[in-house]
């Protein structure tokens, strides 16, 4: 009996203590983040050997990326959002040329007084800025834009409404402040993008240099929203209205973009999106007889059309 008791209490020990390991293996903590990830590349190319009706050889490539990070936790939602493309295309007897060129920043906060609404009070930051030189091809001698010139920061307060179930966002903030930074001096002495352009004297000298930064407060609307129209294809849709109460008040500056995702399988997905802006600080740049001269504001308009690969983790 004594024998028995004595094989008994170790093989309960060893019990207790396997049980006791597998309890702090166990997790001990909720994490309340959740995230997203996607790059993606497309590419598409074109070759003409002895082709009666003519053509250029071209190859174009796009490199893209969405990172979103959210926080959810009870009454306070917290969204982050970087977004990076960079495309390049190259013709037959052409330099290598930029077809497309964006960095966002995105960060909106939300506070709820209770876990029903839908209301939040918000506050939202957003930057925007390219990651090389722009031209107006084929000029290439003079840059037309730069990385930080433009670069452009919202920050404000307000309201946001937020419905996840209906993929909607709307964000008003009657409070917002517009910042425009120039880090280009020769650009910032053009008065390019809305920054105070240099002063010279009658001979052309220069008496004061063009302001770097260029600061507005006005009020800002956001609207953002997706749906899957089809199976396998999801629409979304992204706007941004700012006008500013002192410089030409109900004078909106617009961001509006459109995309259409299709699925073709795990990997390969095809797109169209088209994005809209106007903005009456931007000026026009035109090369006329070598000189490149500005003129007044005009509606930009990009449209894209690519299948490629995308992956998600």
């Amino acid at each position: 009996m004594f024998k028995k008791a004595y094989l008994i209490c170790p093989l309960l020990f060893i019990f207790q203590l396997n049980a006791q390991t597998v309890r702090t293996q166990l997790p001990d903590s909720v994490s309340y983040w959740s995230k997203e990830n996607v790059l993606g590349l497309d590419i598409s190319q074109i070759t003409f050997v002895n082709w009666n009706a003519g053509g250029n050889n071209s190859i174009s490539g796009l490199l893209k990326g969405k990172f979103i990070r959210t926080y959810i936790k009870d009454n306070v939602h917290w969204k982050n959002e970087l977004i990076a493309r960079y495309g390049i295309n190259k013709q037959e007897k052409q330099d290598v040329r930029k077809t497309d060129d964006q960095l966002q920043i995105n960060s909106t906060f939300g506070y709820r007084r209770d876990t029903i609404s839908n209301w939040y009070y918000a506050g939202k930051f957003n930057f925007n800025t390219q990651f090389a030189n722009g031209y107006a091809y084929p000029n290439t001698a003079l840059a037309i834009s730069k990385p930080f010139a433009p670069a452009y920061t919202f920050l404000g307060i307000g309201a946001e409404y937020s419905r996840k179930d209906l993929n909607l966002n709307v964000y008003l903030s009657p409070l917002t402040q517009k910042t425009t930074l120039v880090f280009d001096q020769r650009l910032a002495n053009q008065g390019a993008f809305g920054v105070e352009k240099a002063i010279y004297d009658e001979f052309g000298n220069l008496i004061r240099e063009g302001k770097n930064i260029r600061n507005e407060t006005g009020f800002l609307i956001t609207n953002q929203w997706k749906k899957e129209v089809h199976k396998n294809i999801k629409f979304e849709h992204r706007i941004s209205l700012y006008t500013d109460y002192l410089n030409n008040f109900g004078n909106i500056d617009v961001d509006w973009q459109l995309q259409l995702d299709m699925t073709v399988n795990q990997y390969v997905k095809a797109n169209i999106g088209t994005h809209l802006v106007y903005d009456d600080d931007i000026k026009t740049k035109e090369v006329v007889d070598g000189v490149q001269v500005i003129k007044g504001p005009k509606v930009q308009l990009k449209q894209l059309l690519g299948v490629g690969i995308v992956y998600q983790f």
